[in-house]
């Protein structure tokens, strides 16, 4: 069964516009990238052409003769002579470029001979993208993918987007859930956040009524990831990257969570793992959130190089790395918060990352002023806490009524709370998360 996923319009009103170009799609490993693709493509057209670089090495010979369209459309043909090529009907799917980016200087030619549509994707194409880009540079289009966010999620469970969009209508009008709303929206997250949103996983989740499966899925894609890191790291420390990913879970849990290199390694420097976040950024499977040297806006010209946090793009995958006793106890219980409030916060910034907004914070040296995230609209800073119990939000309202933090007039506090405002502070359960990027539009709006 296919689940229905956010790339699925955009791929139907990319093919509507008449200008369009060859798209490339980019992410992770195991996200769900060609299943959505090929659901698209036989939905949309006549003739369909898969050609996977990965699988099936016989076509990275296409280019020998040249980048125009004939030529390559002559070579795919002697590699299989039963392809057909009907103008106007016709979707060309290059997948797993990395093995072959230099497909992506075919996109010029393509994009100006128009007959045939194109989209390119890879699980690993973060790691050669500078060299794909300069290679098609305005001559294709990008769309960033991530694995199932939480609205994905109600969808596969069977929820009507009036259903899910009534969480936003509580958010913008300020009106509390019912008992019952709040409970199954409540369960339903923290089942989501145990299972993440790898397509695998969430369908073994569905179709068994279980979590039974679901851990052997997740410790399997993490296993690849790392194998990703033998096969594609080339002239890097490997030991060394994969010493980072591991490293993060552990980090995430202390009361300081910003990323040190002497936790891996008390002899550690940075230096030595040049590169290494890097390249795990690339790969699709960290994100980053940079510390400001100041809680004001802009945002992107104010951070501190060398002083951020790490964590997951997949909370689920985030739950599968952490030892049996932890892994059982929020199974069984769903008690996030064992864990130091660290899984939430990972939520959060997985939700941010998926809806397109910036991952920062701000942790003042010699002192207790820190705050998770920090998120803006048209013309005002609000910092974002995550709470993983009912303490006061002492930095929260400290950063709202100085006047030094000019930029700050509000505040926006996650939780296990209802809906709710006081003291110029947004309370909102956890599960609202995904929606907050189009919260913040009605605010600017108003």
């Amino acid at each position: 069964m296919y689940y229905k996923r956010k790339i699925d319009d955009y791929l139907i009103n990319w093919k509507a516009d008449p200008m369009h170009k060859p798209l490339i799609v980019k992410g992770a490993r195991q996200i769900g990238k060609t299943e959505s693709i090929m659901h698209f493509a036989n939905a949309n057209y006549d003739n369909v052409i898969y050609i996977n670089f990965a699988l099936d090495r016989k076509y990275i010979q296409i280019l020998s003769d040249g980048y125009d369209v004939d030529s390559v459309i002559k070579n795919i043909t002697l590699v299989n002579p039963s392809l057909k090529f009907v103008e106007g009907q016709t979707i060309i799917i290059f997948d797993e470029i990395q093995e072959n980016p230099d497909v992506a200087t075919t996109l010029k030619s393509f994009k100006l001979d128009g007959r045939y549509d194109v989209i390119c994707s890879g699980s690993m194409l973060g790691i050669n993208y500078k060299r794909i880009h300069s290679n098609s540079v305005g001559a294709k289009t990008d769309y960033e993918m991530y694995s199932m966010d939480f609205e994905e999620f109600l969808w596969a469970k069977g929820y009507s987007n009036e259903q899910i969009e009534s969480i936003l209508s509580h958010m913008i009008d300020n009106i509390p859930f019912g008992e019952n709303e709040l409970s199954v929206f409540k369960s339903l997250f923290l089942d989501y956040c145990v299972l993440g949103g790898m397509p695998d996983v969430v369908k073994t989740y569905i179709e068994t009524g279980t979590f039974s499966g679901t851990l052997e899925i997740q410790e399997q894609i993490r296993l690849d990831y790392e194998e990703d890191v033998r096969k594609y790291a080339q002239g890097l420390d490997q030991t060394k990257i994969i010493s980072v990913y591991r490293s993060v879970p552990a980090q995430l849990a202390k009361e300081n969570k910003k990323f040190q290199f002497n936790k891996i390694d008390k002899n550690a420097r940075s230096r030595e793992y040049t590169g290494c976040i890097d390249w795990l950024k690339d790969a699709g499977v960290i994100i980053e959130c940079n510390c400001l040297q100041f809680p004001e806006l802009p945002l992107k010209g104010n951070i501190f190089e060398n002083k951020y946090k790490l964590y997951f793009p997949d909370t689920g995958l985030l739950v599968s790395s952490l030892d049996e006793e932890a892994q059982e106890d929020l199974r069984v219980n769903k008690n996030l918060g064992v864990y130091k409030g660290a899984l939430y916060e990972n939520f959060v910034a997985e939700a941010f990352v998926k809806q397109g907004l910036g991952l920062y914070y701000y942790k003042k040296d010699n002192s207790t002023l820190e705050e998770d995230f920090f998120v803006r609209t048209q013309n005002e800073l609000i910092p974002v806490e995550v709470k993983s119990n009912s303490d006061r939000s002492k930095s929260l309202s400290s950063l709202i009524n100085n006047e030094r933090y000019s930029d700050i007039l509000h505040g926006i506090k996650l939780g296990d709370f209802n809906v709710g405002y006081a003291n110029n502070i947004y309370t909102f359960p956890y599960f609202c998360s995904f929606k907050l990027k189009e919260y913040l539009t009605s605010l600017s709006a108003k």
